[in-house]
């Protein structure tokens, strides 16, 4: 036991704090990263994202091909998460330099981050697992719009509730208006509950401004944290999804989270023509 103690808190002690999809020097969301010859345990693991309390912790490790990773919230494991591969692909930049880097998650999906620093600004990109999209069970959606409140007719049903995926589970929601947007709330528990029955890593809420720029607010109950305010993998699944829709979104979207709690964050997706392909999630990053 004394052993794993001086472990986790020599890992501990070696966690960098990078702040993923920023707007300039302000907003973005917090990750912890700790990269690492040797992988710990999961229970380590788990452990470390506790006592960091960000809403996601990444670790990684040199593989022949690249870097394994893992993301633990501060309850569970989750198989995939935007900004902390930012995060990731911002301390592997600063540690080695501009470059691309093939990631392998953990069910052995292969992805890549590519990291830029250009003076005072580093940048990543990472190209999302393959995206798809279903047609929602009208109970969830029941229970989802119960949830926070909303009626049927708060929906913006040019982008119909559906479940997405980008490398983990969405629900999304879009809303007609910015202010239904902003009064979002919903109690954590129950919103545990439903995420986890129905294997949601968040809910997607999104507000649509014009073709091209959204804002958005996610709910990540699933993860003991009431909301994210930047959330790369729900971004990569609604840019997959709204290419399925044959969405008028001209190649890229820009997204806008996290306004309404104070931690403005600013991200891109970038949606090519292949039904299924990668998304590339794109932002700045700052060093906490």
């Amino acid at each position: 036991m004394s052993d794993l103690n001086f472990d986790h808190k020599v890992n501990t002690m070696n966690i960098q704090k990078i702040a993923a999809f920023s707007d300039e020097n302000q907003g973005g969301n917090p990750a912890g990263v700790l990269i690492s010859d040797q992988l710990s345990t999961n229970a380590e693991m788990q452990k470390i994202a506790l006592d960091v309390g960000f809403s996601e912790t990444v670790f990684a490790t040199p593989i022949s091909e690249g870097w394994k990773v893992h993301y633990f919230s501060p309850e569970s494991e989750v198989p995939f998460c935007g900004h902390a591969t930012i995060a990731l692909g911002a301390a592997l930049a600063l540690r080695y330099g501009n470059g691309i880097f093939s990631l392998t998650l953990t069910n052995q999906t292969k992805i890549t981050v590519e990291g830029t620093i250009d003076g005072s600004t580093i940048m990543a990109a990472l190209q999302s697992p393959p995206t798809n999209s279903f047609k929602a069970d009208p109970l969830l959606i029941a229970d989802a719009l119960s949830l926070f409140g909303y009626m049927e007719s708060d929906l913006d049903y040019r982008i119909p509730p559906a479940l997405i995926h980008g490398g983990s589970n969405h629900l999304v929601l879009a809303l007609n208006s910015r202010s239904k947007l902003k009064s979002m709330k919903y109690d954590l528990d129950k919103g545990r509950t439903l995420m986890n029955e129905n294997s949601l890593v968040t809910i997607l809420l999104v507000y649509a401004e014009s073709d091209q720029l959204f804002h958005t607010r996610n709910p990540f109950a699933s993860g003991g944290i009431y909301e994210d305010s930047a959330t790369g993998a729900a971004t990569a699944a609604l840019g997959g999804y709204l290419r399925d829709l044959n969405w008028p979104h001209k190649g890229h979207i820009d997204i806008v989270q996290g306004e309404d709690m104070g931690m403005r964050s600013k991200l891109r997706a970038e949606i090519g023509n292949i039904a299924g392909s990668s998304i590339r999630v794109s932002g700045t990053a700052r060093i906490m």
